[in-house]
């Protein structure tokens, strides 16, 4: 009797969105140093494909570069946890339905691959080792750097985040912020490397900026919520002008700086695109990451 009175007295209440934003800067760092870490790893395996004499000397820094940079990743992915020390479930009770399990395990064997890539480089200084371990490092590169676009599509609420169009943005941040820091790393490279290097920088840019456009312009034709959420950065928007800053530092500077370093052989300008492309990228991260949060999904 106590039991059905209770059941008929029951208060329903009902879960709703955490109110904020849940995924800030932190993922944003997450991201930012992925793509630079799976990028110089892209663009060392060229490299060292068309000028292998020329490009031998990067072998050590570029490989450096990225297990700094994908550790930076690792310790942003780690803190955002909200259960930290329960980290070793994933690898222990995996579920292969979600992005973040699969990515873990990809993570982890791209980190081995570069300890690998570092000692074969550094202590053992076997560069035909290095370069066929190169070649399948480069290749775990791309699913590694592709599986954030995954993360976040599983959040199915979050229209704009949809694939494939985020895996296309995760592709070129890589080529973007690769070739942006291999320019920098490279001061001894030839002039020809540093041209190919800055058409790299160039196209990629273009490309994405080309993508963020279709979704700001054609966005609102696929979804409500995408029109919704894209009102944040049109007009007056909180975030127009961070949108915007973002667009111009990550893409239309380094496009310009580049077409005008390659046909004056400018490396100085070449310079300052890479600094600008590196970061803008974070900002650019930073703003469409944020944006659909802002919108309420009650």
């Amino acid at each position: 009797m106590h039991e059905i009175i209770a059941a008929q007295h029951a208060i329903v209440t009902l879960d709703v969105g955490l109110p904020g934003i849940v995924w800030g800067w932190i993922i944003v760092m997450n991201m930012w140093a992925k793509s630079i870490g799976t990028g110089v790893i892209f663009m060392l395996f060229y490299l060292l494909k068309k000028y292998p004499t020329e490009a031998a000397y990067l072998r050590f820094p570029l490989t450096v570069v990225s297990i700094v940079t994908i550790h930076v990743f690792l310790f942003f992915t780690i803190i955002d946890l909200h259960q930290i020390f329960r980290f070793w479930h994933i690898f222990f009770h995996p579920h292969w339905t979600s992005a973040i399990t699969i990515g873990s395990f990809l993570a982890t064997a791209f980190v081995g691959m570069i300890f690998l890539l570092a000692y074969l480089s550094f202590i053992k200084k076997d560069n035909e080792a290095f370069d066929k371990v190169l070649t399948w490092t480069a290749i775990l590169a791309i699913p590694v750097t592709l599986y954030t676009a995954a993360l976040l599509a599983q959040s199915t609420a979050r229209e704009l985040w949809q694939m494939p169009t985020e895996a296309a943005q995760m592709l070129l941040a890589a080529t973007l912020a690769g070739s942006a820091t291999t320019i920098l790393m490279g001061a001894k490279l030839p002039y020809e490397a540093k041209r190919d290097l800055a058409i790299i920088l160039g196209g990629s840019a273009f490309i994405a900026f080309l993508l963020y456009m279709s979704e700001l312009v054609f966005g609102p034709m696929k979804a409500e919520e995408v029109a919704a959420t894209l009102e944040f950065i049109k007009g007056d928007g909180p975030m127009t002008t961070w949108f915007w800053i973002g667009q111009v530092f990550a893409f239309i500077v380094p496009m310009v700086l580049v077409t005008l370093s390659v046909q004056n052989k400018s490396t100085g300008l070449l310079t300052l695109a890479s600094v600008s492309a590196i970061a803008g990228l974070w900002v650019v991260k930073w703003v469409w990451l944020v944006i659909p949060q802002l919108l309420s999904m009650s």
